[in-house]
């Protein structure tokens, strides 16, 4: 990876950037999203109420659910796809046009649950419905744009996107908090939902420009089955990865109060700058794997040795600002969770170990052991964390810290037998 650093290949009519540079891309890319999402909710912190902060964050962790579900390994598949050399165009307008239909499916169907389930904490307002929806398709969308990017070696696109897409979301609750004290959660996530919906048309726009792609979307089962099933088990993996920092926030609004939910989220959110590091890693450690399985072993040390480094250097700002950051949102918030975005920060280590286990996994077809490894880690966290909620969110990230470095300890000692497999295979 280190050795193509700042250099272009061409991969049919496709200009390629190195994996480092598209693994960067994606990280500053995500870096700009966080931070303009950390500053939304500094606004609407002081836009409204604990209680209308924590049922937003709450709608927009469903969403992110949502999104998870719906995209049902379409991503991965396209980076598969693409890189055994299948034409891009057909591929993708399989790929969209499944997950718009997922999402949209998933979306209606979260709201007419949660309107059963929990209906004391449930908006039945038109505004949240469609915001809800529109956020739901728009996320998913991109989400395989991201991934769909990498595979043609454009990661770093990603940048400018999110840049885009943060800032006017940030913008938005800005005029909300000039304009009217007291926002409701329905005003707070449709200002969220802009945002993501720019994004999607920025995507939209430079997979256009960078590959001359002209979205012709099509449902017809010879297309979509194959996508589908390439892209279902590693959408299950997936899922392990990302369900239990998207499940929490939702247990606690609706299980314990969404005040527990206002004052984990806020931490846990700032935390997942430090994961997207190696999380992102994986996606181009994956994808490079599937293109150049020779380099399999040299560039997952490469994408674990950067997670560490770019990952390392955002838990170390966190650690030693985690007051001063959280105090942004309000006094309360700094006191009531700095102690848990620093015991969350310390997870960087063992996240990146377990993103390195599944990117080698996903890149092998082993998605059977880690699907396994990470359904017994998800359920483990979620339950540690909920054991722990009535002591506060520094005794929940705690917990979550313990229970995930066993976890890495476990799958780490797998990922070097699996290297060592690799290595005297390919001898």
């Amino acid at each position: 990876m280190s050795a193509e650093r700042g250099t272009t290949v061409r991969a049919g009519s496709t200009v390629r950037h190195s994996a480092l540079r598209s693994s960067l891309g994606l990280i500053v890319g995500k870096a700009a999203q966080t931070g303009a999402g950390f500053a939304f909710w500094v606004v609407a912190a002081r836009a409204t109420s604990d209680r209308e902060v924590g049922l937003t964050m709450a709608a927009v962790a469903a969403v992110m659910i949502c999104t998870q579900l719906a995209v049902l390994g379409a991503g991965s598949a396209v980076i598969v796809a693409v890189g055994r050399g299948e034409p891009p165009a057909r591929v993708l307008d399989a790929a969209f046009a499944i997950v718009g239909v997922a999402g949209t499916v998933l979306a209606l169907g979260y709201l007419v649950l949660q309107s059963a389930v929990t209906p004391d904490t449930a908006s039945l307002s038109v505004l949240f419905w469609l915001t809800f929806l529109v956020a739901a398709v728009t996320g998913t969308l991109v989400i395989v744009l991201d991934q769909a990017l990498v595979a043609l070696g454009r990661g770093s696109s990603a940048t400018l996107r999110y840049a885009l897409g943060g800032g006017v979301s940030l913008g938005a609750a800005a005029l909300v908090y000039w304009g009217a004290h007291g926002a409701s959660a329905d005003v707070l996530m449709a200002c969220w939902t802009l945002g993501t919906t720019v994004a999607c048309v920025v995507g939209a726009v430079q997979l256009r420009r960078l590959v001359g792609y002209r979205p012709r979307l099509s449902l017809r089962p010879a297309r979509g089955r194959p996508l589908l099933a390439v892209g279902l088990p590693y959408q299950l993996l997936t899922l392990t990865e990302r369900a239990p920092g998207l499940v929490l926030p939702l247990l606690l609004a609706h299980m314990v109060a969404p005040e527990a939910a206002a004052y984990w989220y806020p931490a846990w959110m700032m935390a997942w700058a430090a994961y997207s590091a190696p999380m992102l890693m994986g996606i181009v450690q994956f994808s490079e794997g599937v293109r150049d399985p020779a380099r399999l072993v040299s560039t997952t040390w490469a994408s674990l040795r950067w997670s560490l480094v770019v990952g390392g250097l955002a838990a170390a700002v966190l650690v030693l600002l985690a007051h001063p950051l959280l105090s942004l949102l309000g006094e309360r918030y700094a006191d009531a969770s700095a102690g848990a975005l620093r015991w969350l920060a310390a997870g960087l280590v063992p996240y990146a170990v377990l993103q390195a286990y599944n990117a080698m996994c996903r890149a092998l077809g082993r998605y059977t052991e880690a699907i396994v490894v990470g359904v017994m880690l998800g359920v483990a966290l979620c339950a540690a964390a909920l054991w722990t909620a009535d002591r506060g969110p520094s005794a929940m990230a705690l917990a979550w810290l313990v229970v995930l470095s066993i976890g890495a300890a476990a799958v780490g000692l797998r990922l070097v037998a699996l290297l060592r497999r690799v290595r005297k295979d390919a001898r």
